[in-house]
């Protein structure tokens, strides 16, 4: 795993529950602005998906984005973060 794939897990295992941040957000929390989509290849190879919660992380839009698991899922997990389940 590359240093940068470390840095970004451990910046999403920062986030708290029930709230998210964007693609850009992390690589800009990295100190890597432009890498929103390296951020997006290093979760998608999240080795602890249950510890880290890569589901957290969404686009810079508001919507959902890809998820190991399906959206599906990553749309329940989050709602039932924020209670709203």
């Amino acid at each position: 795993m590359s240093e940068f794939a470390v840095r970004v897990l451990i910046e999403t295992a920062l986030i708290p529950e029930g709230e998210t941040r964007s693609y850009s957000e992390l690589a800009k929390r990295i100190g890597k602005p432009y890498a929103y989509r390296a951020v997006g290849n290093a979760l998608n190879r999240n080795p602890f998906p249950r510890k880290i919660p890569c589901h957290r992380v969404i686009r810079s839009d508001g919507t959902i984005g890809g998820y190991v698991f399906g959206t599906k899922r990553k749309r329940t997990l989050l709602a039932n973060e924020r209670g709203k389940l």
